[in-house]
């Protein structure tokens, strides 16, 4: 008996002993997890002059380097992690984007129109930490692993025909960088729902609430941004830690009480801008923030433009206050009133290119709950009529020539008028510059002929040598890899209008490689023009509590000046789709006909078809005479036989056969003929 209790005793001990280190471990990831990962949720909500509202969602996931074999999270998303551990991804932005962004209406010169301003379609690009002969796998694993993430077709960037590598124009800089965009990828729910699933609560709790499908998909621009940083390196057994950022920004009109959309008349006074909450844009309120997060605020921010031209309606109002316009009453100021008193109000620092200073207004989420929901709302009194800031150069681009053979592709630089508060004094200097960087992709079916590059500044052709400071170009490979061009432009401060022309050959494309929508063209990406020598950053201190907002911080870095041009569309030579459904329909037609023929023919009795006939003869010739030959038989003592048919009738039905064999053999043979 106690030889049988020995085993199970030791058993037991082994496995209270491995339960008793599952336990142990599992405690201190949770400890581990519960002092580090964090979660901030905040959204920032901003007046346009066009009569619309800008909505900007900006979540941020943290998870801190470990040590653990293994990783347990709590709050960061474990698919997330498991990408980057997998691909040994750097830093990573993948962007769904649906209509364009206004840069003439809803400015170009913030951190939200450089950063969050994506082109239309799926945009991404990556930076991996591994071999350089090693990128291009990991980039295709990478877009299979999206893909599949996010429910779209980011697989289809994994040809090397789809990305480039960008050497220096495209921040971040780095050997290990691949680009690539899907501009006619179509942005809707399927994508929408993964993204939200990365959120601790989803949309069941906290801002996220207010992420009504129908609300945000109506409005003029919508796009969901991913970015995130290893922060480690991963080396000795560490796991990188990994910053995650997640935005949505979206423009919407508001709806009026009366349930009409808002005027897009921004260019009459006579108008006041329209009054606007959250249960008007949304269709939901704020009841309370997420229990997970660390902090969940909302912004109300009035635009450097938009705060000019209050003061100065200020100073004209006769009833002003004497000390003018502070922070501390202006959120009372009788042009427009809010539904919520903000917990405080910061006012932007060092705004070195604008005479005036941005106004943010701070409402802690913590405060309200389901008996007391936020609806922050903003109520015009007075009619306002205001511009945003613009980058120094309003970008566009478009097509130039005609036909199917041949083109220009055309980047058109115009001065905003704005060069006195970008310049300042240095303006009037002969050598003063202003540094542009251009970076283009075009499609390997586009031959772009480089030695064909001309400048124009100020509508005066200009040699390329005097313009361009520096070029990268990457010709494009037939099915292999697209084009790329890398440019630095030195313009004079004081320049009014400059454009970039090179021509290109259209080619031709297999029948396999058209999409099923051929008829309606071919795609260039956008261009991506930057100004390195301008930064699209907003300094927001008061005190420390300031300095830990995400979004904040967000604004304090020192990015270029970026926007991004149209999508070109070319029309290309497409062959006759028509043409197969005829070929199969005359085949089929004409090898029935001879296989029909042939079976009949095969098939076919002479004896039963005389029989036929003999039987069809007899009914034609009637009763009487029948009776006549039968009586005529019986008088005579002979047996009575049947009429024969006539012998004319038997070689005209054989011969008739025959023709019809000899004809299906000979369009027969002609076809194979004609086909050999």
């Amino acid at each position: 008996m106690t030889l049988l209790q020995r085993p199970v005793l030791v058993l037991l001990l082994l496995v209270t002993h491995h339960l008793l280190q599952c336990w142990i471990a599992f405690g201190s990831v949770d400890e581990e997890g519960q002092k580090q990962e964090e979660f901030n949720e905040e959204l920032l909500l901003k007046p346009l002059p066009d009569r619309t509202v800008l909505a900007h969602f900006h979540f941020q996931s943290s998870a801190p380097p470990s040590t653990s074999n293994g990783r347990h999270h709590h709050l960061f998303p474990k698919a997330i992690s498991q990408l980057v551990q997998k691909f040994r991804v750097k830093e990573m932005e993948l962007s769904f984007t649906q209509g364009r962004w206004n840069y003439e209406r809803w400015g170009g010169f913030d951190p939200i129109a450089s950063s969050n301003a994506k082109p239309p379609g799926v945009e991404l690009w990556a930076v991996f930490d591994v071999p350089q002969h090693q990128v291009d796998a990991s980039w295709k694993n990478l877009t299979h692993a999206l893909s599949g993430l996010f429910c779209a077709s980011i697989n289809f960037l994994e040809s090397t025909s789809t990305y480039s590598a960008p050497e220096w124009s495209f921040p971040p800089s780095s050997g290990n960088l691949r680009y690539g965009t899907l501009p006619r990828e179509a942005v809707c729910t399927e994508n929408l729902t993964p993204w939200l699933k990365l959120l601790p609560c989803r949309d069941k709790a906290g801002l996220a609430v207010l992420l009504d499908r129908p609300s945000i998909y109506r409005g003029f621009y919508h796009s969901q941004r991913l970015h995130l940083t290893s922060t480690g390196s991963g080396s000795k057994g560490t796991d990188s830690g990994i910053i995650l950022n997640q935005a949505l920004t979206v423009v919407l009109q508001p709806i009026q009480p009366n349930g009409q959309r808002a005027s897009m008349d921004h260019a009459s006074e006579k108008h006041i801008q329209p009054s606007w909450s959250l249960s008007s844009i949304f269709g939901k309120q704020v009841r309370g923030r997420c229990v997970l997060a660390k902090s969940s605020k909302v912004y109300l921010q009035l635009d450097r433009g938009l705060v000019a031209e209050l003061k100065r309606i200020h100073k004209e109002n006769e009833k002003s206050v004497a000390n003018g316009l502070t922070s501390e009453n202006f959120w009372s100021y009788p042009s427009f009133e809010l539904s919520a008193n903000p917990d405080r109000i910061v006012v932007e620092e060092n705004s070195l290119h604008s005479k005036s200073s941005s106004i943010l207004y701070n409402f802690q989420v913590e405060k309200y709950s389901e008996s007391e929901p936020l609806d922050l709302g903003l109520t015009w009194k007075i009619p306002v009529v205001w511009l945003c800031q613009s980058a120094p150069l309003h970008s566009s681009r478009y097509l130039m020539g005609s036909g199917n053979e041949r083109g220009a592709i055309a980047i058109s630089l115009k001065s905003t008028q704005l060069r006195e508060g970008f310049m300042g004094a240095f303006a009037d200097n002969e050598r003063c510059e202003l540094r542009v960087d251009v970076f283009q992709v075009v499609p390997w079916y586009v031959k772009v002929y480089f030695h064909s590059l001309q400048v124009f500044i100020d509508q005066q052709p200009k040699a390329v040598s005097d313009v361009i400071e520096k070029i990268h170009v990457s010709p494009s490979k037939d099915k292999v890899s697209p084009g790329m061009m890398e440019m630095v432009l030195k313009l004079p401060c004081r320049v009014k209008s400059a454009a970039l022309t090179i021509e290109f050959d259209k080619g031709f494309l297999h029948i396999d490689e058209y999409p099923p929508d051929a008829n309606q063209g071919f795609d260039i990406p956008s261009a991506i023009i930057s100004f390195p020598n301008f930064h699209a950053s907003m300094f927001f201190l008061e005190d420390g509590s300031v300095n830990k907002s995400p979004l904040l911080s967000k604004f304090q870095e020192k990015s270029p000046v970026m926007s991004y041009t149209e999508v070109l569309l070319v029309p290309l030579t497409t062959p006759d789709f028509s043409m197969p459904y005829n070929v199969i329909t005359i085949t089929c037609t004409v090898f029935a006909l001879y296989f029909g023929s042939l079976l009949n023919v095969l098939r076919r009795r002479i004896a039963e078809e005389e029989r036929f006939l003999k039987d069809k003869a007899t009914k034609k010739t009637g009763q009487l005479p029948l009776l006549l030959s039968k009586l005529s038989a019986k008088l005579r003592g002979r047996p009575w036989e049947p009429p024969h048919s006539p012998p004319s009738s038997s070689f005209f039905i054989s011969s008739k056969l025959v023709f019809k064999v000899i004809l299906v053999a000979g369009l027969a043979v002609s076809w194979q003929y004609y086909f050999s």
